[in-house]
């Protein structure tokens, strides 16, 4: 059930909708805003207020995250955050208010799984928001990983369910976490580099995308085939080690180098994905580049879990219901 998030002083929740197979996830302070930086690696991204997390911004703290379906449509769903914020006094004092902090950025998962027209809604980030804790996490398909897909390449009627998973590293005193909302065009692989899930042949084996796509190779497009335009792999990184929004923003750069090694291929043109950073205000003193190595190994474990838990729906496996999990 995910890794304990207390010693980083964050807690993440999720808020599903089954039928329609979206959902949104929501990271946040257990009590008290956090730093934060970002690294864009995709062309086909949708994100909200990502200006804030810039170390030219005025506002040097965040109050949460959400990571969410729906496409650009979710980016709505931030408000049901900011509400729960604004009731409890969090946020960034402006004299006549208190305004909550809340980059967000999205998924496509309109229809793959479930309905076009469902999307995530600012009651559903309430929910999220509210049901967050440091620990007891669900992974697989919920939040914003309840309608996600991996290995579009070769069409939707090829492709495996996608997921959300977190892990944790540490070393002494020092801790990283990782969470990952896997939506991939490409095969997600192990640490031994074997496909675990992703596009299937006829015959029911992996395709390896890489492979078939640098040969010229990929079967006939299914009418799934626009599938290959719904990418994104979106991720945060959290430590309880204090460091500065430059710092945060080479540290959320450097863990991408976990979806090169666990999704093949990964930044293409189709893909939109985004990593986070996080950090307490008040920290552990450490150096960023220890930081960076144990997100990456992080990152790169909670990419995997995403897909091991993953359940399958509407003729879509998921590795969690061939038992491989």
């Amino acid at each position: 059930m995910g890794a304990d998030l207390r010693a980083l002083g964050m807690a993440v929740g999720h808020a599903s909708d089954d039928i329609g197979a979206t959902g949104v996830t929501v990271v946040r302070g257990i009590d008290a805003p956090f730093r934060a930086g970002c690294a864009l690696l995709g062309r086909a991204t949708g994100t909200r207020e990502l200006d804030a997390l810039s170390p030219r911004h005025l506002v040097d703290r965040v109050d949460a995250i959400v990571l969410t379906g729906g496409s650009a449509y979710g980016l709505d769903a931030a408000a049901g955050v900011m509400r729960w914020m604004e009731e409890r006094g969090r946020g960034f004092p402006v004299g006549v208010a208190t305004v909550p902090i809340v980059p967000a950025a999205v998924v496509f998962d309109l229809a793959p799984c479930g309905s076009p027209s469902a999307r995530p809604t600012a009651a559903m980030a309430y929910e999220a928001c509210e049901r967050a804790a440091p620990n007891g996490h669900a992974e697989g398909s919920v939040g914003a990983g309840t309608g996600t897909t991996v290995g579009k390449a070769a069409g939707l009627d090829r492709a495996m369910k996608g997921g959300v998973g977190i892990a944790l590293e540490s070393s002494g005193e020092l801790q990283v976490a990782a969470l990952a909302v896997v939506n991939a065009l490409g095969d997600v692989r192990d640490g031994e580099g074997r496909i675990l899930a992703g596009a299937r042949g006829d015959a029911g084996r992996f395709l390896d995308l890489s492979r078939s796509i640098a040969t010229g190779s990929l079967p006939a497009q299914s009418r799934f085939a626009s599938g290959a335009l719904h990418n994104t792999t979106l991720a945060v990184v959290m430590s309880n080690a204090t460091m500065s929004r430059e710092a945060l923003a080479q540290l959320a750069g450097a863990s991408s180098v976990a979806l090169g090694r666990r999704i093949t291929p990964v930044g293409t043109s189709f893909d939109g994905d985004v990593v986070f950073a996080t950090s307490p205000l008040d920290g552990l003193a450490a150096t960023p580049l220890q930081v960076e190595v144990l997100a990456v190994a992080a990152l790169e474990r909670a990419i995997e879990r995403a897909v091991r838990m993953a359940r399958g729906r509407d003729g879509i496996p998921g590795l969690a219901d061939e038992g491989r999990a």
